[in-house]
């Protein structure tokens, strides 16, 4: 609608066995082609779908394929966990052996992400338009601080305190979500019958982690307490922030994230909860969840990937769309 172009005929259907079949209806040589896929509940069913769809438009000669992907899924699978996989890496293997081009997505759980691709990605912000909510939306935001709910939140919160010239507060301790130190058993001895340990090697013992009572970094006392993050999905570390920032005094507390998945009870646990409203993009459909909670807003940011999609057919420049972005937003 933005763009005044229409959609491209094409039918996308499971089939009674659970295959997904893609069938483009028009022709798309020589076209610059872009496939919209918004992940919705079901990721492995819309990850195939774009894989089938990718490779359909490269057997029928179109000259570009270009994703856009507001929400990459897979992207919290970045890093090597013990003995798991990077799975991220693998799924940008795939998108480019199915023949796509170029991708445009928004806030990368990593930005590190953009590396995996043998081919462009703009990773674009939606912190813009967050921001304008703030400063629009929020009554007397000048009171305001901006929250980072945990250590590792604390470079994006920073960015949001400096643009706004607020005050900064970091939570520290035992709500913050962090993944668990199970036994995998890498402490057990080798299976080598008989095994030698050279006599001088003595590795030193790493320390096991041990996380300090709850602290507020910060003053929030008698403020509004506005807190950032890339994702909101599973709301438990969200709600315990917010009741550890009622108890040091905030007196309205504000969540604001890009992509708004809210699996589960989410909805429910947020209606629950101390957070007064939850801010979010409409980068995954959350109308369900909204409809569960009336204290879930939507800001809408179809107009970057519109512009950014012109931009990229036209062969413009997409500098404009990352003005003032640093290396650390």
């Amino acid at each position: 609608r933005r763009l005044g172009a229409e959609l491209g005929k094409s039918v996308v259907y499971q089939e009674t066995n659970g295959e997904t079949r893609v069938e483009i209806k028009e022709s798309v040589r020589g076209q610059d082609i872009f496939i919209i896929q918004t992940i919705p509940r079901d990721v492995n069913t819309a990850v195939m779908e774009l894989l089938i769809m990718a490779y359909a438009l490269k057997t029928s000669c179109a000259r570009n394929i270009i994703g856009v992907i507001p929400y990459f899924p897979y992207s919290k699978q970045s890093k090597m966990r013990k003995r798991g996989s990077i799975v991220c890496k693998l799924l940008a293997s795939m998108l480019a052996k199915a023949g796509l081009t170029h991708i445009i997505t928004m806030d990368l759980h990593q930005k590190e992400i953009q590396g995996f691709f043998s081919f462009p990605v703009d990773n674009l912000r939606a912190s813009p338009f967050l921001l304008q909510y703030i400063q629009e939306e929020i009554p007397n935001y000048r009171n305001a601080v901006i929250v980072a709910k945990s250590p590792d939140a604390a470079k994006r919160a920073q960015s949001y305190a400096e643009r706004l010239r607020l005050g900064l507060a970091v939570i520290h301790g035992e709500a913050q979500c962090t993944e668990l130190d199970m036994d995998d058993g890498r402490h057990s001895p080798p299976m080598v019958k008989n095994a030698t340990v050279h006599p001088g090697l003595e590795l030193p013992l790493m320390m096991a982690k041990e996380k300090p009572p709850i602290t507020v970094v910060g003053d929030v006392g008698g403020r509004i307490a506005i807190i950032v993050d890339d994702i909101i999905d599973d709301v438990e570390s969200f709600v315990a922030a917010a009741e550890i920032l009622k108890e040091r005094g905030a007196y309205k507390i504000y969540v604001m994230a890009t992509h708004g998945i809210l699996s589960a009870d989410a909805p429910r646990l947020i209606e629950e909860s101390s957070i007064d409203e939850v801010v979010v993009t409409n980068t995954v459909p959350h109308e369900v969840q909204k409809l569960q909670c009336p204290k879930i807003k939507t800001v809408d940011i179809s107009l970057i990937l519109s512009e950014a999609i012109r931009r990229i057919h036209n062969g413009e420049s997409m500098a404009y769309l990352f003005r003032n972005i640093t290396v650390d937003d």
